[in-house]
C-alpha cells in the first residue's frame, strides 16, 4: 500500500526549530484500493485532554502569547502552565511532554500511536477495540534537554535533514505496525476507560500484534506541493475501521474538515495531487471552488432517475462502508462519565516505570519550564499536582524553584462551554500494572543497540594517519553508520601516506551536537588538535552529552586536554585496551 508520512511539531509557527521539547505529530495517508485511510497520530500514545471542546484553550495556551508574540515554540511560560494547572486530566500527557519522549534524537527513533481507541469490525460484523502502534526498526531514542538547545542554534532543521539525507542515502528508515485488539466484551474489565484519551493500555494487559511493515523509500519531490499540501483527517476511513465514543476523537471528526477548509481554501481539498485517492470514487458532487474532476452528465443528487438512480451507497457486502451498529440505552448529557475522572494513576505508571536517570531528567524539565513562569501561583498549583503522581517528584521540582510544596488539595476538574460548572472531583483508582517497560525509553523493548544510520565525526588535520582513518571508517561504515571528516579546511588534507582525503565539514562549521560519536585517528595532525579551541570543546561537549569518544594511538594527547579521560564506563575509549 503506498503511504504519505508527515511528521510535525506543534507549538511552534512555520520554520520554527525541530529541537523544541514538544509532542512531534505522526501521521500516515495509506492510499488504499478501498480508499483513502488516515492514521493521525502523535508520538505519544495520550493527549492532555479528554473534551474536543477544550481543543481550542489548549493550542491558544501553548501557542506564544497573543500580546507579544512570545515565546516561539515552547511551553514554558505562563499561560500553558496556568491551564495545565487548572487541569489534572493533563498530569498524564505532561509526564510524556517532561520526558526524553518530546524531545528525539530523529525523527526515524520514536514510536507512534494512533492515541484515541478505535474499532475493526470483521466481516460477520463484529466489533473489536484496537490501538496502534508504530515501532522504528532503529529504537526509540532521544536527546538530552541541553544537547536540543545546542542543535537549536547549530541547525534548526535537524530533524528534517536527518529524515531527508537517510532517505537519500538509502537509509530507508522502518516501523512495524501493532495493534493492541481487545473485544468487545472486555470493555470494562480494565482499571480505566478504554475511550478516555488520556489512558494508555498497558502492554502487560495486551500485548501489541505486529501486523505489517512501513517502509519509507521516497522523499517529496516538492514541500509545498506535498508536504505542506497534505490533508489529513481522522474520518478518513476505509471498510473494517470504524469510530468509538471517544469525545476527543468525536470533536477531531468534526475539526479536522474545518482545518483543511481554512488551510486550503476549498472544499474540494480531496482532489489536490497528494490527497487524490487511488481508488475510483463515485458520488453526486459536482461544483464547489477548485473543483479539478470533469463529471459527464446532467445529474448531481440523489436519489434521482436521470441518471439511472446511481451512485448508490454500497453495502457492506458489497466493499462498502457501513457504520457499526452500536447498540446505545443511555441519555445523551453534556457531562463525562465518572470513568474519566481518574487523572494520577496513570501519571504515576509512567514516572514509576522510568530508570532514575529518565526520572532525572523529567524533574529537570519540569524546574526548566516551571521555572519560566513568572506567577508563583501557577507553579504553587502545579506543585499541588505533582504531589498527586509522586511525592520525591514534587519535593525535587519545588527545590530547584525555591518553594514548598503546597499541602494537598482536591483540585477540581473544570467543566467547559455552557456548562462551565460541571467541575468534577478527580478520583483515584489502584492499577494492577505498577511499572511497564513500554513506557521506558532505556527499557523499552523496542530499543535498537545498532549503530546503523549514527553519524561519527572523525577529527582529524594534515598529517593525519591513513591506516587508522581507513580501518576505523571500513568497520563504522560495514555497521551501516555515516562517517563525516572534519578538519581546520575545507576542501582536502594530506595524510601522513602523501594521500589526498576529502575534508565534508571544517570545524566552524560542525558541532559535537549534530553527531553521535567521536573518533581521534592516530597521526602527526593531533599535536595541533590539543591546541585547538574548537577542537577541546567538540570533545567536551561529547562527553558531557555521554556520547562515545574513541582515540587511537597518540589521539590520547588531545584527550588529556580535556575532560573526556580514557574510561570505557564513561565511553572514552582508547586503543590501549579496548578500541
Amino acid at each position: 500500500t503506498p503511504v504519505f508520512v508527515r511528521f510535525s511539531t506543534v507549538a511552534g509557527s512555520k520554520g520554527s526549530t525541530d529541537l523544541a521539547r514538544d509532542v512531534r505529530g505522526f501521521s500516515v495517508k495509506f492510499y488504499t484500493q478501498e480508499g483513502i485511510y488516515d492514521l493521525v497520530g502523535n508520538n505519544m500514545p495520550v493527549f492532555f485532554i479528554q473534551d474536543a471542546m477544550k481543543f481550542p484553550d489548549l493550542v491558544h495556551a501553548v501557542k506564544a502569547e497573543p500580546h507579544n508574540e512570545i515565546p516561539q515554540a515552547g511551553s514554558a511560560h505562563d499561560t500553558f502552565w496556568d491551564f495545565i494547572s487548572l487541569m489534572p486530566e493533563s498530569m498524564h500527557m505532561i509526564m510524556w511532554a517532561m520526558s526524553d519522549r518530546a524531545i528525539p534524537r530523529s525523527l526515524r527513533m520514536m514510536e507512534g500511536f494512533g492515541v484515541h481507541t478505535f474499532r475493526f469490525i470483521n466481516d460477520k460484523n463484529e466489533s473489536h477495540f484496537v490501538k496502534f502502534h508504530w515501532k522504528p526498526k532503529l529504537g526509540t531514542h532521544g536527546v538530552v534537554w541541553d544537547e536540543a538547545q545546542k542543535i537549536s542554534g547549530k541547525n534548526s532543521d535537524f530533524h528534517k535533514l536527518d529524515l531527508w539525507e537517510a532517505i537519500e542515502n538509502g537509509n530507508f528508515p522502518e516501523w512495524e505496525l501493532g495493534v493492541q485488539i481487545i473485544p468487545e466484551a472486555d470493555e470494562h474489565k480494565f482499571d480505566f476507560d478504554l475511550l478516555d484519551p488520556t489512558k494508555l493500555v498497558p502492554e502487560e494487559l495486551v500485548p501489541v500484534t505486529i501486523v505489517g511493515k512501513m517502509v519509507l523509500n521516497r522523499n517529496p519531490d516538492n514541500f509545498f506541493a506535498e508536504t505542506e499540501q497534505v490533508a489529513f483527517h481522522p474520518g478518513h476511513v476505509v471498510p473494517g475501521i470504524d469510530f468509538t465514543n471517544d469525545p476527543l476523537l468525536q470533536g477531531r471528526l468534526f475539526s479536522y474538515t474545518d482545518t483543511q477548509l481554512s488551510r486550503l481554501g476549498s472544499p474540494n481539498f480531496h482532489e489536490i495531487p497528494i490527497n487524490r485517492s487511488v481508488a475510483p470514487t463515485h458520488n453526486n458532487q459536482r461544483d464547489g471552488h477548485m473543483r479539478q474532476e470533469i463529471n459527464p452528465g446532467r445529474v448531481s443528487y440523489h436519489p434521482n432517475s436521470l441518471g439511472g438512480g446511481c451512485p448508490f451507497q454500497a453495502k457492506m457486502s458489497e466493499g462498502g462502508f457501513t457504520s457499526f451498529d452500536e447498540r446505545i440505552d443511555a441519555k445523551k448529557v453534556r457531562e463525562r462519565s465518572t470513568s474519566f475522572a481518574d487523572h494520577f494513576s496513570q501519571a504515576k505508571l509512567f514516572f514509576n516505570s522510568q530508570t532514575p536517570i529518565e526520572q532525572n531528567h523529567i524533574i529537570k524539565a519540569l524546574r526548566f519550564e516551571l521555572g519560566k513562569v513568572q506567577t508563583v501561583e501557577i507553579r504553587k498549583r502545579t506543585l499541588g499536582l505533582l504531589s498527586q503522581i509522586n511525592t520525591d517528584l514534587a519535593n525535587k521540582v519545588a527545590e530547584g524553584l525555591g518553594l514548598q510544596v503546597p499541602k494537598p488539595e482536591k483540585p477540581m476538574n473544570h467543566g467547559v462551554g455552557a456548562d462551565a460548572d460541571n467541575s468534577q472531583e478527580p478520583i483515584v483508582v489502584e492499577q494492577k500494572i505498577k511499572s511497564s517497560n513500554a513506557l521506558s525509553m532505556i527499557k523499552n523493548p523496542t530499543l535498537s543497540n545498532t549503530i546503523a544510520t549514527r553519524q561519527i565525526a572523525f577529527l582529524c588535520g594534515e598529517g593525519v594517519n591513513d591506516n587508522s582513518v581507513d580501518s576505523m571508517k571500513k568497520a563504522l561504515e560495514k555497521e551501516g553508520a555515516m562517517v563525516k571528516i572534519i578538519a581546520p579546511h575545507l576542501g582536502t588534507i594530506k595524510t601522513e601516506g602523501g594521500k589526498e582525503l576529502k575534508v565534508d565539514e571544517s570545524y566552524l562549521i560542525a558541532a559535537s551536537v549534530l553527531f553521535d560519536g567521536v573518533f581521534i585517528p592516530d597521526g602527526k595532525h593531533n599535536a595541533k588538535l590539543a591546541e585547538m579551541d574548537e577542537v577541546k570543546e567538540f570533545i567536551n561537549d561529547s562527553f558531557k552529552h555521554c556520547k562515545f569518544i574513541a582515540a587511537d594511538g597518540n589521539a590520547t594527547d588531545v584527550l588529556k586536554q580535556t575532560d573526556a579521560k580514557p574510561n570505557v564506563d564513561k565511553g572514552v575509549l582508547t586503543n590501549e585496551k579496548n578500541l
